[in-house]
Formats: structure tokens, sequence, C-alpha cells
């Protein structure tokens, strides 16, 4: 891992936050089509029940991660993990999974929730690392046979 990570919420509009949202599209995009991706752009990442949080070295935007906050139903919904490629394979989603888990229990949230690709192995493999396990669509989703939905139980 670089130097330590600071991890902190930050502005959806930021211009590092847009080219790591930009690169995670791109990236998303090549591997599923439009209908099999759930993305929230930077204009939801800023609504009230959103929470976004960057993971940060030396002032340097190496990856974001957020939840969204379903008060009403009891979950928060991780979305947009991603880690700058540069960075990757050096424990940096974890702490950005740390620290969104620990903003959904501050918020009384019982359940975080998430939906990924059956391609992101990686992603998956940190997800049931984490103790997320599989389950059925939650929300809006619905089955789609190259969407995963995960869930995990937190206690405050």
């Amino acid at each position: 891992m670089p130097k330590p990570i600071d991890i902190k919420t930050i502005d959806a509009h930021r211009e590092d936050v847009r080219i790591l949202l930009a690169a995670s599209d791109q990236y998303l995009r090549s591997l599923y089509p439009e209908a099999s991706n759930h993305l929230d752009d930077a204009d939801k990442l800023s609504k009230p029940n959103s929470v976004l949080l960057g993971a940060f070295a030396d002032n340097h935007l190496l990856g974001i991660g957020a939840v969204k906050l379903f008060y009403a139903d009891g979950y928060g919904e991780v979305k947009r993990v991603f880690v700058d490629p540069l960075y990757r394979g050096q424990g940096i989603a974890k702490p950005i999974m740390a620290a969104l888990e620990a903003k959904l229990v501050k918020e009384g949230i019982i359940f975080a929730r998430l939906e990924t690709g059956i391609k992101q192995t990686a992603a998956i493999g940190l997800y049931k690392s984490l103790g997320y396990q599989e389950r059925a669509p939650f929300g809006q989703y619905v089955t789609d046979p190259l969407s995963i939905f995960m869930e995990k139980p937190l206690r405050p």
C-alpha cells in the first residue's frame, strides 16, 4: 500500500472524482451491456441520501466509494467502489469499504447491500472476504444473469 491512506467525505463534482468516475464507467461498459450497468453519476452521488468517500495518500485521490441511504427500508447500498488502476492490489478498497460500513452504522442502518457484475471476480472476492453473502435482487433491481446481489448485516 502506498503511504498512509486517509479516507474522507468528498464532493462528487471534484475534477479528480470526475476522472475516476469516467474510468469506472469506461471499465464497466467494456464488461457489460448498458442495461446491466447501474451507474450513479456525480449528481446522484451528491444527493442528501448519498455519501461519497475518497481514499487519499499525500492528497492524491486513489479510490472512491459511496453509499446511498434507504432509511425507511433499513439498508444502505454500496455504490461506485473504484480504485485507480495504478493503485489496485494495494489494499485500498478494504479501508474504503470499512469507512462506508462505519458511516452506515453511524446512520443507524442495519444492512449493507450491493450489486456487482459477475465478471468482477476481484470485487466479488473482496466482498465475500468482508462478510457479504449473495441474496436476491433488492430495491429497484431485477434479476439479471450478469449481476450478483450481496448483503451484510451491520452491528453497531
